[in-house]
This record gives structure tokens, C-alpha cells and sequence, in this order.
């Protein structure tokens, strides 16, 4: 069968085009890291994210040396934890799911970009050699607000990095006879061991205690006081660690709201 010239030409232009459209598809599946969703991944009901030891708590955890995995949790219309704070020369694993509808989590910029379906866990390696800020955005229409669904990720110089938390428990009134105790709890979620200053304050009172907090560990620190020594009213205090700072107040009154309702009850 004779072929006319212009259709072969034609012919081999369209094999041309699949070819391309072929290649383009492998090398954006495989060679950019993009990662599709599928039913083969995780699962995790919606429902019972606040309640999942790992999505509960969305945030950044160390694994290995350079090696961090991020949780994170999309909604309408936000992204938790937001911001997410990354250092520049490691290798990040995001695991990402949808609290309500299907969303998207795309870091402007890069080739990072992958659906998050309700239900379904989506994952995603990521290397960042440069220290830099990138906008997170949702590129799934998913409600009113969904142009306004935004959140941010900051890649930072290994000095700027910190993984410590400070968590200080305090009570809101005690008795006039009572003890006023103040525990200051540092958290290291780096593997390295830290070194930290913990200082509480209140009144006329200070401690300060230098701890050693081993990786993936937490110390504390405690301050009690005699409430008669700071006499009944509002009293202020204070504890810090590093940069970390929590403040309050505790207030010294004769009859605890307990009491108040023991006494109505009867």
C-alpha cells in the first residue's frame, strides 16, 4: 500500500508526540519524585486522626542523621503544623493526610506536589540543600476559602534549627496554707544530647538549673514556693529555656473553687 508523502510525515510526527508524552510522564513520575496517591498506601479514618500517635501531634521528627519525617494535616482551609521548620542539607519524608475533604499539598517552587485524600496517607521524600522559605498551598478545589488555603515551610541554617519545646505546668489557685509548684519540662526531639539553662521565676523566688537532655528525652525542672510567703492575690511567674519562654499567674485565695462546690453539693 502506497503511503502519501504529508501522511507519513504526519504519521511520524504523532509518534514523535506519544513518544514525548511518554517520556515526559516517566520523568515526571520517576525523575522529579512526584508521588501519586493509590490504594496500595496507609490508610488512617478521618475520624481518628486526634486520637493517631502520629497525626495527633502534627510536627517535624528527627529519624537519622540528616533524616526528618514531617506530619502534617490538611483542612479546611490550613495546613497543621504551619509553619513547618526544616534544616537546609537533609532528607525530609512528609506524610500527609486530609482531616475533611481531598486537598492537595504542593511546596511552591519545587517539584514536591502530591494529592491528600481523606482516609489515605500520601508520602513524599524530599532532599533541601539550601537554606530558604517556600509557600505550602492546596491545588484541589476544596471549598469557599480554598484560595485562601495556605501555610509555609522554612528550610533553616543548622544553628537556626530547634527541636526543644517547653511545656510548664502551674496551678491557677492554691490555699493560703498551700505549696505553689511550678515543673518547667524540657523536650529534646533532636537525637543529639542539649544542654539548657532552665530558670523559673515567681515572686521573689528564682531557680535556675543547668540540665543535659539526652535525644528524643525530656527533663524537668521544679520550683515550690509557700503560698503564705506571697500572700494572698495574683502573683506572676515565669520560666524559660533557651529562647523558650511560658508565663502566668497563680492566685493565692482562702477557698478553692472545689470547696466552693463540695459546699453547694451540700
Amino acid at each position: 500500500m502506497r503511503i502519501h508523502q504529508y501522511e507519513r510525515v504526519w504519521l511520524l510526527a504523532s509518534m514523535v508526540l506519544i513518544v514525548g508524552f511518554i517520556a515526559t510522564i516517566t520523568y515526571g513520575a520517576v525523575g522529579l519524585g512526584i508521588t501519586m496517591v493509590d490504594d496500595r498506601g496507609a490508610t488512617i479514618a478521618p475520624d481518628e486522626i486526634n486520637e493517631d500517635e502520629r497525626f495527633g501531634d502534627p510536627r517535624v521528627e528527627q529519624v537519622g542523621d540528616d533524616e526528618y519525617e514531617v506530619y502534617a494535616v490538611a483542612m479546611t482551609f490550613a495546613f497543621q503544623p504551619d509553619p513547618i521548620e526544616i534544616p537546609a542539607d537533609s532528607e525530609v519524608t512528609f506524610y500527609v493526610t486530609s482531616r475533611d475533604v481531598i486537598h492537595s499539598f504542593y511546596v511552591v517552587g519545587t517539584n514536591t506536589n502530591t494529592m491528600v485524600i481523606p482516609g489515605e496517607i500520601s508520602v513524599v521524600t524530599v532532599e533541601f540543600d539550601e537554606p530558604g522559605e517556600y509557600g505550602l498551598i492546596c491545588t484541589e478545589y476544596c471549598g469557599a476559602a480554598h484560595h485562601e488555603m495556605e501555610g509555609q515551610l522554612a528550610v533553616l541554617e543548622d544553628e537556626e534549627f530547634d527541636l526543644t519545646e517547653l511545656e510548664v505546668e502551674a496551678p491557677d489557685e492554691v490555699e493560703p496554707d498551700g505549696e505553689i509548684e511550678i515543673t518547667a519540662t524540657v523536650t529534646n526531639g533532636q537525637l543529639e544530647a542539649i544542654e539548657e539553662t532552665v530558670t523559673v521565676e515567681l515572686g521573689d523566688e528564682t531557680l535556675e538549673e543547668s540540665v543535659t537532655v539526652e535525644g528524643d528525652d525530656s527533663e524537668s525542672v521544679t520550683l515550690t514556693v509557700d503560698a503564705a510567703d506571697l500572700g494572698e492575690g495574683d502573683h506572676d511567674w515565669t520560666a524559660s529555656a533557651g529562647d523558650l519562654t511560658e508565663s502566668g499567674t497563680v492566685s493565692v485565695v482562702e477557698g478553692s473553687e472545689d470547696d466552693a462546690e463540695g459546699d453547694d453539693d451540700g
